[in-house]
């Protein structure tokens, strides 16, 4: 039974209350400009070659806003994921494993996509 004061807090019986629902809100906005700039970056280069290619991801704002759309697809991917494994799984080892691997699925292309980006953008 919820008491005023955690009604006003937002909290539930999961104890973490709105809070998810608002970082995947605030991430989905957040891919919205990211990703029309990222469609515009891959239409733009069609048929450009390796080094024009190389030399545009080389600029700061574009290697920022590679980031940026990393980092925040990432973070949709993996509650989104989290989302669909709390609802459709039901045995509590097979839900517990499916959570693991989705994050560590969600953070190993995050951390490899930062690699690459980084190694572009430093001259690598």
């Amino acid at each position: 039974m919820a008491t005023p004061l955690k009604r006003v807090r937002g909290l539930g019986a999961a104890r973490h209350g709105t809070e998810t629902f608002w970082r995947q809100r605030l991430t989905a906005v957040a891919n919205v400009p990211l990703v029309i700039f990222l469609i515009w970056f891959v239409v733009s280069h069609a048929g450009a070659s390796y080094e024009v290619v190389k030399a545009s991801l080389a600029n700061p704002v574009v290697s920022v806003l590679m980031l940026a759309m990393i980092w925040s697809a990432a973070i949709h991917m993996r509650i989104g994921l989290r989302e669909i494994i709390e609802d459709y799984l039901h045995n509590k080892l097979c839900k517990v494993s499916s959570l693991m691997l989705a994050t560590f699925f969600s953070a190993g292309l995050a951390i490899a996509s930062t690699l690459a980006v980084l190694k572009i953008s430093l001259g690598g």
